[in-house]
């Protein structure tokens, strides 16, 4: 057998995070209703940020292996909680030039419920517990996305578009997304990306983004208020996205990412999604002070050994709702 109970894990794994990347957007000092922008992130070396992130997610729904599993699991949930610290190390020239930064989980804690048992495998409240005080760093450059990563290679291993460990960082610049025109009180702006990590390739993000209106920050926080200085001293944007998960060609089709082709599986079948986020971002210093998401997804595919035939086949449905929220910004001296 070719291993199908770890490579059920971790399409598990993948699925359950896939909306946790969040939006930190950066605006200038003024802004009017008619007065057109383009959203470039201003980083500030030396900078330490400290944002708390907060995920829940219920899965329900069946998976058939080729061995008969009468402990296997048709409900799970978990919650996780992070709070990171953000050090700016280096900023360089550009517009926008790359940034250098250090991520360190200084608290990290996870609950799950399943009503499924499996004594070999690692919990996951001990898995988030040993990532406290572990730290990775990256470089967001120009084109938005975080990349060169060093050290945390524990954070590495499970490095994918879908994990919450590390899918927060590649909403920390999304400039590159927005129009080139810029962007005004009112106006709507539509996105399409390619959605990576998940069992399935061809899959990609289709977004449509409304910036809604100035208001005090703070105002649409999530149930974490934000640092009380800076929802005092702000004006905040609020920008709305809804989206969804689509997938390139036909659903029966083959749809075999690359990394799972070269470990001689194939996959095939669909994965559908959508929901939306609603985000507070600071005019004066660009950062988002807030943020919740909400959305749903559907999946119904098979992971198949090119070698034996031997099948996993997955139905899920997938709930998930997140918050983000900015706890303090301060400069070291």
């Amino acid at each position: 057998m070719w291993g199908n109970r770890s490579v059920s894990r971790r399409a598990a794994r993948s699925r359950l995070a896939i909306f946790a990347a969040l939006p930190v957007l950066a605006f200038p000092l003024r802004l009017t209703a008619t007065e057109r922008i383009r959203p470039a992130p201003r980083f500030t070396r030396g900078e330490t940020l400290r944002y708390q992130i907060d995920t829940r997610t219920t899965t329900t729904g069946k998976t058939t292996t080729p061995i008969a599993d009468p402990e296997g699991g048709s409900k799970a949930s978990q919650t996780i909680r992070l709070l990171v610290r953000l050090d700016v190390l280096e900023v360089e020239p550009g517009d926008p030039g790359p940034v250098r930064l250090s991520a360190t989980y200084e608290k990290s804690w996870a609950h799950s419920e399943t009503d499924a048992f499996d004594p070999q495998t690692p919990s996951l409240e001990d898995r988030y517990a040993r990532l406290e005080g572990h730290s990775i760093k990256f470089t967001i450059g120009p084109s938005g996305q975080p990349e060169d990563f060093e050290g945390g290679e524990d954070i590495r291993a499970q490095q994918s578009e879908v994990n919450p460990l590390l899918s927060w960082a590649k909403g920390l610049s999304l400039g590159s997304g927005f129009p080139r025109r810029g962007i005004a009180i009112g106006e709507k702006w539509r996105n399409e990306r390619p959605l990576l990590g998940g069992p399935l390739g061809d899959l990609f993000w289709r977004t449509e983004s409304s910036y809604l209106r100035n208001e005090p920050c703070g105002s649409s926080s999530p149930s974490s208020p934000p640092d009380a200085s800076l929802a005092v001293a702000d004006t905040c944007a609020v920008v709305l996205t809804r989206f969804e998960i689509l997938r390139r060609g036909r659903p029966k089709s083959d749809a075999t990412p690359e990394d799972y082709r070269r470990n001689g599986l194939r996959t095939l079948g669909s994965w559908k999604g959508s929901g939306e986020s609603l985000d507070s971002i600071s005019i004066a210093s660009g950062l988002l002070i807030s943020s919740t998401q909400s959305s749903t997804q559907d999946m119904d595919y098979q992971i198949v050994s090119a070698k034996t035939g031997a099948t996993i086949h997955q139905v899920a449905h997938v709930q998930s709702q997140s918050e983000v929220t900015l706890l303090g910004s301060l400069e070291r001296p």
